[in-house]
C-alpha cells in the first residue's frame, strides 16, 4: 500500500576488511560512452552516474537472485510543501499511481474535460468559507468526479506491475523525500523502466477525491497513534525555525480538506525533474548494459532550477523543553537532543554515540537499565536529516515507575558517557559488529538500494559512508567524551511525557459524503497492450533438491542439518525442539529469564558484554509450539561463541532478585498488553478461531507467576539439550566439521528425554455469525472477518496462491480496488485464505478492513458483498497469474534459507520444494477455478466478526446486525 514511512538514520556501509592501506576516494571510469564514478574500497561495487539532464543514477549489481530492487528517489517530502497546502507532497505520492494521458485512461480526449472541471471546482472549494456554499460545490465535485471516472481504469499501473512478476510495490513522503519502491524481475526490466518513464512524464491526477478519503483515513490512523504524536510533538519543539517542526508529513486537517489540484500540479513541475530526482538500481544485472537502458528512457526529463529551502537557524535550547501528549497506549518518556544535519562529520560521530548507548547487548542503556530491570526498556537512536540530526531517547517504565524516574534514569547515564564511564574496548566492539551487519546487509537487495538512496536524498556523500567503519575505529574514548560534553548538556533537550489518558486536542478528518466511482476494472487501455507486448527475457525456475542440498552428520543423537556458505565468513546456529509453552507454560519466562543470569565465574552483563566482543549475537525463544536458539557471528568465533552459551545456559545460577525483577517486567507488560490495541485484536482473533479457551490466553495466572520459583526455571535451562532437537547450521565449514567441532562444545545425553505432553487447540468450525467486540478510545475501527477452512492439502497450494494474488492480496486485487479505490472505505484492506504451517491443521481465512468508525456499516457492507459474489475479470487474472509464475520462475531459496525451508516443508509433512509442484499446476487453472474456489469457501459463509473501535462511536445495535454480540472482558481475552 502506499503509505508514509518516518526517515530513519542513515545506515553505515562500509569495508569488511579493514587495514592501514584501505583508502576511500572517488574515481571515475569511462565505459560504453558512460562516465560513472565509484568509491575505492567500497563493497557493494556501486556506480555513480549523472546523465546529460542531471538524473542521478546509482546502479549497485549483484548476482544472488534473478531480481532487482528499485527505488526512484525525489528529493523533495513534506520540509518542502508550500505552508498553505501542507501534505500535498504526500498527496502528490498517491496521485503518481494514478496514469497518465496514456494509461489509466479509456478516452483521454472525453476525460479530459471532466478533470479540468474538477480542478477548477476544487479551487472554488479551496477559497470558500460559506458551509453551505463548500457543501453545493462538493456535491458537484462528486458528481463531476462521477463522470470522469467512467473514462478511468483506476489499477492500470498496479496491474502492469503484477504482471510483469512486480513485488511489494510501494511509495513513501518523508520530510525530505518521496520515493517510489518495485522489486521485479531482472527480465522485465525493460518493460519497467519504459512504464516507469511514462509514470513521470505527465501524471494525471485522476480519481482524486477517492484518494483523498483514503488520505483522510490515513490522517485518523495517524490520530490513533499515540507514537506519532510524541514524535511531531517532539518535532516542533525541536525545530520551532525548520519545517521539520513546522510542518508535518500528511498535513493539517485544514488543509487536508481544502486541497488544491493546481497546487499539486504546480509541486511536481517544481521538484520532479531530474537534476532532483535519482533511480537507485540494487539487484542482478550488467550495469553497462544497464545505464543505456535508464538513459535512454529518461532522456526526455529538462532539468530545471529547484526553488532553495531557507530558513533561520534554531537557536539554542538553554533550559530543557517539557511536553505532554495523551493517549490509550501504554506511557512512556522521550528525550531528544539536536544534532548538526547528515553531510557533517558529527552527524556521523552521532551513531556511534548512540551505539555506546545502546545496541541490543552491550550498550550503557543495555547494561545499566535493561540487564538490570530498571527500566521495561530503554533505547537510543539517531536520526539524520539534511539541515539537523536528532539523538532521541525512549524509556518505558517498569511498574510502579513514574516517567520523572524514568528521565532520572537515562539522564544519569548520559552523565555516565560524558564522563567516560563506559568500557575502553566497547568501541572496537561496535566497529566488529558493524563489519557483521555489513556482510549481512550486503546480501540483502533492499537492504543496499535502502542505504544507497538514504544517503542520496539526505546529501551525504557516498565516499563517507563507505569509509565510515575505518573512520569510527580510529575514533577514541576522548574524543567520545569531547563530542557528548559538547552537545549533551543538562539542559539542552526536549522531554515528551506521554501520558495514558484521553486526548482531548483530537479533531479528526470528517468523512465527505463519497459516491462510489466506477473503477473499470475489467477493461484496458491500448497503452497496457503495448507493455504487456514488449520483449522481455526468461528466466528458468530453479527448485531446491534439499537432499543434494543439505549435508547430513549427527551429534551424538542429534540430527545436524548443514549448508555451506561459500559467500562470506559468517556462520549461523540453531537449534529447533519441537515443544513450547504448550509442553509447559515456564518455557517462554525461562528462556526469557535467561538474559538476566550468571553464572560462578560471569555475570549476566558479562556474557552480554562477551559476546558483543565476538560480534556474537544469539536469542533463546519459545513459542506454542517450538522453542529455538540461534547464533550468528564470525566463524572465526564460532567455537568461542558456542562455548559462550553452553557455559552460560548449562551453569546458570538461580537470582532470586533477577526473578521478582523479571516478574515485575512480565507484570508490567501483561498491563501495557491490555492497553495495546494490536494486542487487543490478536487476543479477539485468537478467540474467533479457538473459542474462550484458546492459545493467545493459554498463558501464566497472575497467582502461577507468584509462585515460580528461580530453580524451576533454571532446572528447564540446565535440562534443555537434553530433548530431542535438530541442529541447523550454516557457515563456511562441511557438516562434518560442523558436527565435529559441536561435538566438544555442546554435551547431549545418550538418548533424548521424551517431551513433555502437549496442550492441544483445534481450530473451530464457524456455524453462524459472531461478533466479537473490544472497546478501546480510538477515532478509527478495526474489522476482521475469520473462519476456518479445511484440512491441509498440499495440492490446494497453489490455487490458493493465485485466488489470494486476484482476490484479496496485494494492491492490484479485488479487495483493494473495490473497497478502496472505488468506494473509499479504507485506507487499508486484504482478504487471504491460508494454509497452516503443519499438517494436522486447518486452513484459515481472515479479510481485513480499517476504517473510521462511522463507515463502519459501509465497510462491512462492500466487504460482505465481495465475500459473497466475487466480481470476474479474465484480465485481472492472468495479470494474477502471470505475476505468480515470474515469482515462481525468479524465487531462489538460497544460503540459510535453505535449511529453514527444509524444516517448514517438514512440519507439513513434505520433503521437497513445493514450488515446484505449484509451478506445473498453475497453466492449468482458469478464473472458473478460482470462481469456483470461492463460492465453496467464502460465498453465503458464516463469519466471526472481530472489531475493535470506541463504544463512543459504535453502538452495538449496529454490531447486532451482523451476528450474536459478544463482549469479552480484557481477562477473558488476555487470560489474566
Amino acid at each position: 500500500m502506499k503509505q508514509k514511512l518516518l526517515l530513519v538514520g542513515l545506515l553505515l556501509i562500509a569495508t569488511v576488511k579493514l587495514s592501514a592501506q584501505n583508502t576511500f576516494k572517488w574515481q571515475s571510469v569511462t565505459a560504453n560512452g558512460f562516465t560513472y564514478k565509484y568509491v575505492t574500497g567500497d563493497p557493494t561495487h556501486s556506480r555513480f552516474y549523472t546523465l546529460k539532464n542531471g538524473l542521478t543514477v546509482i546502479l549497485s549489481p549483484t548476482p544472488l537472485r534473478p531480481r532487482i530492487q528499485a527505488f526512484i528517489a525525489v528529493k523533495a517530502g513534506s520540509k518542502t510543501d508550500p505552508s498553505d497546502h501542507t501534505g500535498l507532497a504526500h498527496y502528490l505520492e498517491h496521485m503518481m499511481f494514478k496514469g497518465t494521458d496514456k494509461f489509466g485512461t479509456l478516452d483521454w480526449a472525453k476525460e479530459k474535460p471532466y478533470l479540468d472541471q474538477i480542478d477548477n471546482l476544487y479551487e472554488q472549494y479551496n477559497s470558500t468559507k460559506d458551509e453551505a456554499k463548500r457543501k453545493e460545490i462538493y456535491k458537484e465535485i462528486d458528481k463531476t468526479s462521477g463522470e470522469a471516472a467512467k473514462y478511468a481504469i483506476a489499477n492500470e499501473y498496479d496491474k502492469m506491475m503484477a504482471g510483469m512478476g512486480g513485488q511489494s510495490s510501494n511509495a513513501f513522503t518523508s520530510i525530505e523525500e518521496t520515493v517510489y519502491t518495485e522489486n521485479i524481475p531482472n527480465s522485465s526490466i525493460d518493460k519497467f523502466l519504459t512504464m516507469q518513464a511514462e509514470r513521470f512524464r505527465n501524471p494525471v491526477l485522476r480519481i482524486f477525491h477517492t484518494e483523498l478519503e483514503a488520505v483522510y483515513e490515513e490522517k485518523n490512523r495517524g490520530l490513533d497513534n499515540d507514537a506519532e504524536k510524541v514524535a511531531e510533538a517532539m518535532d516542533a519543539a525541536m525545530f520551532p525555525n525548520n519545517n521539520y517542526g513546522r510542518q508535518t508529513t500528511i498535513g493539517t486537517i485544514e488543509h487536508l480538506k481544502n486541497p488544491s489540484l493546481k497546487a499539486i500540479r504546480n509541486y511536481y513541475y517544481s521538484y520532479y525533474v531530474p537534476n532532483n530526482m535519482g533511480i537507485i538500481l540494487s539487484g542482478d544485472f550488467n550495469a553497462d548494459e544497464m545505464i543505456k537502458k535508464v538513459a535512454k528512457n529518461f532522456s526526455f526529463m529538462k532539468p530545471k532550477a529547484i526553488p532553495p529551502y531557507t530558513f533561520e537557524p534554531e537557536k539554542p535550547i538553554t533550559s530543557p523543553i517539557k511536553l505532554d501528549v495523551y493517549g490509550p497506549n501504554p506511557e512512556n518518556l522521550t528525550i531528544g537532543y539536536r544534532f548538526p544535519g547528515a553531510a557533517t562529520r558529527d552527524a556521523r560521530m552521532l551513531d556511534l554515540v548512540a551505539s555506546i548507548l545502546t545496541n541490543g547487548r552491550a550498550g550503557l542503556f543495555d547494561l545499566d537499565l535493561t540487564k538490570k530491570q530498571k527500566l521495561l526498556s530503554a533505547s537510543a537512536r539517531a536520526s539524520t536529516m539534511m539541515d539537523y540530526s536528532t539523538l532521541d531517547l525512549r524509556g518505558n517504565p517498569a511498574k510502579g515507575q513514574s516517567l520523572d524516574e524514568v528521565r532520572d534514569l537515562m539522564l544519569a547515564e548520559i552523565d555516565k558517557l560524558k564522563k567516560g564511564e563506559f568500557s575502553d574496548d566497547l568501541i572496537p566492539s561496535i566497529v566488529n559488529n558493524q563489519k557483521k551487519s555489513i556482510i549481512q546487509s550486503n546480501e540483502n537487495y533492499l537492504s543496499r538500494a535502502n542505504n544507497l538512496m538514504s544517503a542520496f536524498t539526505s546529501g551525504v556523500d557516498w565516499k563517507d559512508v563507505a569509509a565510515s567503519t575505518s573512520e569510527l575505529s580510529k575514533i577514541t574514548k576522548a574524543q567520545i567524551v569531547e563530542f557528548a560534553n559538547k552537545y549533551l548538556n543538562a539542559n539542552n533537550y526536549v522531554v515528551v511525557y506521554k501520558h495514558l489518558g484521553e486526548d482531548k486536542s483530537i479533531v479528526k478528518v470528517e468523512k465527505p459524503p463519497i459516491t462510489p466511482v466506477e473503477t473499470n476494472g475489467t477493461l484496458q487501455s491500448p497503452y497496457v497492450k503495448y507493455i504487456n507486448e514488449l520483449p522481455s527475457g526468461s528466466v528458468k525456475p530453479v527448485w531446491v533438491d534439499y537432499s543434494k542440498a543439505i549435508q547430513h552428520a549427527k551429534v551424538g543423537p542429534a540430527e545436524l542439518l548443514a549448508v555451506k556458505n561459500n559467500d562470506n565468513t559468517l556462520f549461523t546456529l540453531s537449534y529447533q525442539y519441537d515443544m513450547g509453552t504448550w509442553n509447559n507454560k515456564l518455557l517462554s519466562l525461562a528462556t526469557q529469564y535467561l538474559q538476566f543470569l550468571g553464572t560462578d565465574t560471569k555475570t549476566a552483563e558479562g556474557f552480554s558484554v562477551a559476546f558483543y566482543k565476538l560480534a556474537s549475537s544469539y536469542s533463546l525463544t519459545s513459542g506454542t509450539e517450538q522453542t529455538q536458539f540461534t547464533m550468528n557471528g564470525l566463524q572465526e568465533n564460532f567455537s568461542q561463541s558456542v562455548k559462550l552459551y553452553e557455559d552460560l545456559v548449562a551453569h546458570c545460577k538461580p537470582d532470586e532478585k533477577a526473578l521478582a525483577g523479571l516478574k515485575a517486567r512480565l507484570k508490567r507488560t501483561r498491563e501495557n498488553n491490555k492497553q495495546n490495541k494490536a494486542a487487543i485484536i490478536a487476543g479477539l482473533r485468537s478467540y474467533a478461531d479457538y473459542g474462550a479457551v484458546n492459545p493467545f490466553n493459554y498463558g501464566l495466572t497472575d497467582e502461577e507467576i507468584d509462585a515460580i520459583k528461580a530453580d524451576d526455571l533454571v532446572a528447564i535451562l540446565h535440562t534443555l539439550s537434553t530433548y530431542k532437537h535438530t541442529i541447523l547450521y550454516y557457515g563456511p565449514q562441511t557438516a562434518e566439521m560442523a558436527a565435529a567441532s559441536l561435538k566438544k562444545l555442546h554435551p547431549v545425553p545418550a538418548s533424548f528425554t521424551p517431551y513433555p505432553e502437549q496442550k492441544k487447540f483445534v481450530k473451530q468450525s464457524v456455524t453462524k455469525n459472531t461478533v466479537l467486540f473490544a472497546n478501546y478510545d480510538m477515532v478509527q475501527a478495526e474489522i476482521y472477518w475469520e473462519r476456518a477452512g479445511d484440512e491441509y492439502d498440499p495440492k490446494k497450494a497453489v490455487e490458493i496462491n493465485l485466488f489470494n494474488n486476484y482476490f484479496g492480496a496485494g494492491i492490484s486485487s479485488i479487495v483493494f480496488q473495490t473497497i478502496r479505490e472505488s468506494k473509499a472505505l479504507a485506507y487499508s484492506t486484504q482478504a487471504q485464505y491460508a494454509q497452516p504451517t503443519k499438517k494436522d491443521d486447518r486452513d484459515s481465512f481472515v479479510a481485513y478492513v480499517g476504517s473510521q468508525a462511522d463507515k463502519l456499516n459501509e465497510a462491512i457492507k462492500g466487504m460482505n458483498e465481495l465475500l459473497n459474489d466475487m466480481p470476474e475479470s479474465e484480465k485481472g487474472f492472468l495479470a494474477a497469474k502471470d505475476n505468480l509464475k515470474k515469482s515462481l520462475e525468479t524465487g531462489r531459496i538460497i544460503q540459510d534459507n535453505i535449511l529453514l525451508s527444509y524444516m517448514a516443508a517438514k512440519r507439513k509433512g513434505l520433503n521437497y520444494d513445493e514450488r515446484k509442484v505449484a509451478y506445473e499446476l498453475l497453466p492449468k487453472l482458469t478464473i472458473a477455478d478460482i470462481k469456483e474456489f470461492h463460492d465453496k469457501e467464502l460465498k453465503n459463509k458464516p463469519y466471526t466478526y472481530c472489531i475493535v473501535a470506541s463504544d463512543k462511536k459504535v453502538s452495538d445495535d449496529d454490531l447486532k446486525k451482523y451476528g450474536d454480540l459478544v463482549k469479552p472482558s480484557m481477562k477473558q481475552i488476555f487470560g489474566y
